[in-house]
């Protein structure tokens, strides 16, 4: 019986959130977070059966209405039938979200080789070959994801705090979430990006000696990137333009918003300006949370 075979006939909803990503990238962090927050975690449970849980859960005596699970590479030949069983769990009212953790390849390494373990895909070969293979039994399911994370830069505390925020909309019913993160287009464009802002445009601390080895949360950086006519225009446009469309994402059911703003190094600009930024914005408008990706990078 495949995947699709299963009948789907409860009549509650359920929310599920998907986490996969490759091995190492921190899904067993990300399953944690979700259960902190109340959702009922599974680990390794076959794609297939997902069906039938979905069918199962809001049955039980406490009408589980969260499930957290994880799929990964593991699965092997079941990841083809992936998009057919969310289409079809999703064609019977249930929400899915499907999160995927990216990661460097040499970031992943410097992982297996701090802890010793084995990649899952190469027992017995080279742990590069096993990330390329893994990359490549993945990528369907990468195309399926609503959310997409890259924990390069990201520690395990910074990564279930980043969890817990994106989907505790779930639980409390509250505004959607705003996410300030700063970055350097050097080192790519964030996953999770919503709306990119490049600041490279704006004067650059990196070439005044005394600003150089400082970063855009120091006060005279600060100052240095925000005093300026256009640091000040670009600043009110995009307040205004977050003031003015946030409720917009909010009423379309949208969890979480990240505004990344970009400079060359992720250092100076880019910091500066989300830190300026995150001033600027009232609490009164909802959750927010500020990020600086790469200003510990050289």
């Amino acid at each position: 019986m495949s995947g699709t075979d299963f009948p789907l006939n409860g009549h509650s909803h359920v929310r599920v959130v998907v986490v996969s990503g490759l091995s190492g990238s921190g899904k067993s962090t990300a399953i944690r977070a979700l259960e902190d927050i109340g959702f009922f975690c599974i680990d390794n449970l076959p794609i297939v059966l997902m069906p039938k849980l979905v069918e199962l859960f809001p049955r039980t005596p406490h009408e589980i209405e969260q499930i957290a699970l994880v799929a990964d590479a593991r699965e092997g030949a079941f990841l083809k039938e992936f998009e057919q069983i969310l289409t079809r769990i999703r064609g019977q009212g249930n929400r899915v979200d499907v999160v995927f953790l990216d990661c460097a390849e040499d970031v992943l390494i410097r992982r297996y080789n701090e802890t010793r373990r084995r990649h899952p895909l190469a027992p017995h070969g080279s742990l590069q070959d096993g990330i390329q293979q893994e990359r490549i039994l993945l990528s369907r399911l990468r195309q399926s994801a609503d959310h997409l994370f890259d924990t390069s830069t990201l520690n395990p505390h910074q990564l279930r705090q980043l969890i817990k925020e994106h989907f505790t909309r779930a639980q409390d019913g509250s505004r959607m979430n705003l996410a300030l993160v700063s970055f350097g287009f050097r080192h790519g464009i964030p996953e999770e990006a919503d709306l990119v802002f490049d600041v490279r445009f704006l004067p650059n601390p990196y070439f005044v000696v005394e600003l150089r080895e400082k970063n855009g949360m120091d006060a005279q950086v600060l100052e240095y990137v925000t005093s300026n006519a256009d640091a000040q225009a670009l600043l009110e446009s995009i307040a205004q333009f977050l003031v003015r469309f946030r409720p917009m994402y909010d009423r379309e059911g949208k969890s979480y918003l990240s505004v990344c703003i970009g400079c060359t190094g992720g250092k100076h600009r880019s910091v500066a300006i989300v830190e300026e930024l995150g001033r600027l914005l009232q609490p009164s408008e909802g959750p927010l949370a500020i990020r600086h990706r790469d200003v510990n990078r050289s």
